[in-house]
């Protein structure tokens, strides 16, 4: 009877592998996505003012916001210098930046338990209204690192009427740790 039941949770077992179904998702850390998706994190640099770059809260990260960083070229009001799409990139490098940052602060990734709340602020024209797909960018790369039960989180996406260094984007989150 052993052997039979062995036989039937090695079938089941490999039944599961070959479908890929989600228990082959969970398996993949987001260390080893983010490897996977050929993605290096920029070193973390000191808070240029009087603040943290993260503040632990029991089993909360609060991570202070921050823009696509020095590198980022592309500056500029949404809808008046830079397309929505071209927002979307800069608010997916800005999520890269505080992957850099939320790694520092937890030694990993792995230890991410869930992407609670995200607020994005968007360097808006005036009559700019697409803050949410602006936003995409940010919330498409917490997806694709984390898969969709951690990554995907509440979210607030509004327009400015200026940002730091007239940076396009400014990303603000809250983590719940492993």
């Amino acid at each position: 009877m052993k052997v039979l039941m062995s036989a039937v949770c090695a079938g089941l077992l490999m039944l599961v592998a070959v479908s890929g179904g989600a228990s082959a998702q969970t398996k993949t850390g987001a260390e080893a996505r983010l490897k996977a998706m050929n993605i290096t994190l920029p070193a973390v640099s000191d808070p240029a003012a009087n603040f943290v770059l993260s503040v632990r809260a029991g089993k909360l990260l609060f991570l202070s916001g921050n823009t696509p960083g020095p590198g980022w070229t592309q500056n500029g009001k949404l809808g008046k210098d830079l397309t929505a799409e071209q927002g979307a990139q800069a608010a997916r490098q800005a999520g890269i930046v505080m992957l850099a940052k939320l790694r520092a602060a937890l030694g990993s990734l792995d230890r991410v338990k869930r992407i609670v709340k995200v607020l994005g602020m968007v360097n808006s024209a005036e009559s700019f209204g697409e803050q949410p797909k602006v936003m995409n960018g940010f919330s498409d790369l917490m997806v694709e690192v984390f898969g969709p039960e951690i990554g995907k989180h509440a979210r607030t996406a509004v327009g400015m009427a200026s940002l730091p260094g007239n940076a396009p984007v400014e990303v603000e989150m809250i983590v719940e740790v492993k």
